[in-house]
């Protein structure tokens, strides 16, 4: 499977602590190697990010995706879960 970041998701990732970015980057690495690992959470989306699916980075931050093909994804948005969704 192939990345890529959109530009709001580099932005919000570069603002966020060398800790979280860490743990960012790890949990990409195993949505990788399962995406749907029960660390992860993956669960589609609705309203404004309907056809999205977000994971858990930790317990209150969550990374935006979208599938564009079989074998690409695009990480869209990271943060926590009331900038994301209120």
């Amino acid at each position: 499977m192939r990345i890529r970041y959109h530009k709001s998701f580099d932005k919000k990732f570069l603002k966020l602590s060398h800790k979280l970015q860490a743990k960012c980057k790890e949990r990409i690495s195993l949505f990788l190697s399962d995406s749907f690992h029960s660390l992860l959470n993956n669960h589609g989306l609705q309203g404004k990010y309907a056809g999205c699916r977000s994971i858990n980075v930790t317990g209150d931050y969550r990374a935006i995706y979208k599938l564009l093909t079989d074998d690409l994804v695009l990480f869209i948005n990271v943060g926590t879960h009331p900038e994301l969704y209120g």
